[in-house]
């Protein structure tokens, strides 16, 4: 069956590279700005919990999709913002990661949280109690055992949104799903080249999760 399809016609490996891309960079801006969100939800200042809380509770029940379009609708084609870039396909190719962080770091956001949550009260008493600051506190004790206890579920964050980056196709980005898109309408093998994609994602996430999995049992606080 293969030989129907003239792959030489399609870039497949670039187009999975560039999911690849996506995924990292929004998965680094994920992780910063999911962290600190976790950080306001969690402070004693009223302002900063309420900000965090709000922005967690309305980006989470916002459609991805959404949010990518209104990252390349509203911030490029009406404000003319462009995070630098000087063509289309790089400028929209930086907004969707820029929508992907939006949008993700709330995941990220709960997932610390509920490690935060998990780390004994009395632990951040004894710091304050030292004379540590809030955000001494958070970064010294409460947030390296956070981190070591969600690894699993940061990691579920993770294989999500490697799929979820198919949402860019929405808006031009040339990543795996708008070549898949492109040959089915040009091939007449619809099955197979769901397959081959279906595949390419496999090897995309299954030993992303496998691997945290172990890292996540290797790095657990024993209580």
């Amino acid at each position: 069956m293969f030989e129907f399809l003239d792959f030489e016609r399609y870039d497949l490996l670039g187009a999975f590279w560039t999911t690849v891309q996506l995924t990292f960079w929004s998965a680094i801006g994920s992780l910063i700005w999911g962290t600190v969100l976790a950080a306001m939800r969690v402070s004693p200042v009223p302002v900063m919990r309420a900000f965090g809380t709000v922005y967690v509770h309305l980006f989470r029940n916002i459609p991805l999709t959404l949010v990518i379009i209104a990252c390349a609708q509203g911030l490029y084609m009406a404000l003319r913002f462009s995070l630098g870039g000087d063509r289309p396909p790089e400028i929209y190719f930086r907004l969707a990661i820029l929508g992907f962080i939006a949008y993700t770091a709330t995941f990220v956001c709960e997932a610390l949280r509920s490690g935060i949550n998990t780390v004994p009260l009395g632990q951040a008493e004894a710091a304050r109690a030292l004379g540590l600051r809030f955000d001494q506190v958070l970064t010294l004790v409460v947030l390296p055992q956070a981190f070591r206890s969600v690894v699993a579920p940061l990691a579920n964050v993770l294989i999500a949104l490697t799929k979820n980056t198919t949402v860019a196709a929405a808006i031009g980005v040339a990543e795996a799903a708008l070549l898949m898109k492109e040959m089915i309408e040009n091939e007449a093998q619809l099955f197979l080249i769901a397959g081959i994609f279906a595949f390419g994602f496999i090897l995309l996430t299954l030993p992303t999760g496998l691997l945290l999995g172990w890292v996540s049992k290797r790095v657990a606080v024993k209580r």
